[in-house]
């Protein structure tokens, strides 16, 4: 008698168990990524805000000809490089005094939003 090689239809039916339900699991893991990305982008360029404006003021401090003047949370998007937030990004306008801080809202892509803090300096 010979033996045949090769798998039989439970095996084969329990190999394809596993799959599903390793599928099922993985699925909803990879649905929402593409908000997830989004809020973290968002989170990213408020914290590029946050710097730059603790930066200006440091800079603007020492030296009032060099940096810019926040009086605005909207003049925070002059500090970043560039001089401009990036293309979908706004932030919700808010008046700053000199030698204060602001918590500031960034809005970005698919409604996300962030907040950051701003220093306003003249």
């Amino acid at each position: 008698m010979s033996k045949s090689a090769g798998f039989t239809l439970i095996e084969l039916i329990a190999v394809m168990l596993i799959l599903a339900i390793l599928a099922v699991v993985a699925v909803p893991q990879f649905v929402n990524l593409r908000a997830e990305a989004q809020a973290a982008a968002t989170s990213g360029v408020a914290g590029a805000l946050s710097s730059g404006s603790a930066l200006n003021y440091a800079q603007r401090s020492l030296n009032a000809s060099s940096g810019v003047a926040v009086t605005n949370c909207n003049n925070v998007a002059s500090t970043l490089q560039g001089s401009a937030l990036p293309s979908g990004y706004s932030i919700t306008a808010s008046a700053i005094s000199a030698g204060q801080s602001a918590n500031c809202t960034l809005t970005g892509p698919s409604s996300s939003s962030a907040t950051f803090t701003a220093i306003g300096i003249n």
